[in-house]
């Protein structure tokens, strides 16, 4: 995980406005809170997970203000012509768990990893509930990660949690089948989907991201354990209630 050059940095700059651009064909993003990342110490980014496209949405807008090292599925990590990317970027991969993966070292992996870019002043994002939500709502289970980090974290990283909403109902989430849908399915299926409504006609879905210092509270919530510092987690995430899914349409002329 070393440092970026500062040439890959502008490099990643300029490809998270891009992407910003692209986005606001399909959405209208809010950003609250964040002032968080006036403050120059490192950040262990804890976001909850409605949605295939909430990383793409997060980080590319966490880019505006700061960077971020991802911790990621091997599943994207490993795609031919970004993973060169990734590793560039410092990314942590993570075996597939969702998929029935059972590597049974990843907690430890994922522990070292992380903590070692701290020790570089790296901002790292992971999702505590290692996979998008199957309801209106977060659940992290029995999760381990954002726990066992937290727990260890030096005392000069702050904790961030993000809480983000308005996508459950998108075809990113698993409101419509249950199911996980195919990320590069989607993908095509959104460029096909701005083409027809001429770029700047297709419908808008508001979408907020909320950052918030948890830095004391999530530490000293640590120290009682997994269970109460998972149920914490939720209650954060969960502030607002369960949220109603939205089906947005995806042509302007129906």
């Amino acid at each position: 995980m070393k440092k970026p050059s500062l040439f890959f940095h502008l490099f990643s700059k300029t490809i998270a406005f891009a992407v910003r651009l692209l986005l606001r064909t399909r959405y209208k993003i809010s950003v609250l809170g964040a002032d968080v990342f006036r403050e120059s110490s490192s950040a262990f980014i804890l976001p909850n997970h409605q949605a295939l496209i909430d990383p793409v949405i997060l980080v590319s807008h966490i880019y505006r203000f700061s960077t971020v090292t991802p911790v990621m599925s091997e599943k994207y990590f490993d795609i031919p012509v970004a993973k060169t990317f990734f590793r560039r970027l410092g990314a942590v991969r993570v075996s597939d768990l969702e998929n029935g993966s059972r590597d049974t070292q990843v907690l430890k992996v994922i522990t070292r990893s992380v903590l070692k870019g701290f020790k570089r002043k790296h901002n790292i994002i992971l999702y505590p509930s290692g996979q998008i939500a199957g309801q209106g709502y977060e659940k992290i289970f029995n999760k381990k990660s954002a726990y066992h980090i937290v727990a260890k974290l030096p005392e000069d990283v702050r904790v961030i949690g993000v809480r983000i909403s308005g996508l459950w109902g998108s075809m990113w989430s698993k409101a419509k089948t249950g199911k996980s849908p195919n990320f590069f399915f989607q993908l095509l299926k959104g460029l096909f989907f701005v083409l027809l409504n001429l770029i700047f006609f297709l419908p808008k879905r508001t979408v907020t991201i909320e950052f918030e210092d948890l830095t004391a509270s999530s530490k000293s919530i640590a120290e009682q354990g997994q269970k109460p510092f998972n149920s914490f987690l939720e209650g954060f995430y969960n502030l607002n209630g369960e949220e109603a899914p939205l089906f947005l349409k995806h042509f302007f002329y129906l």
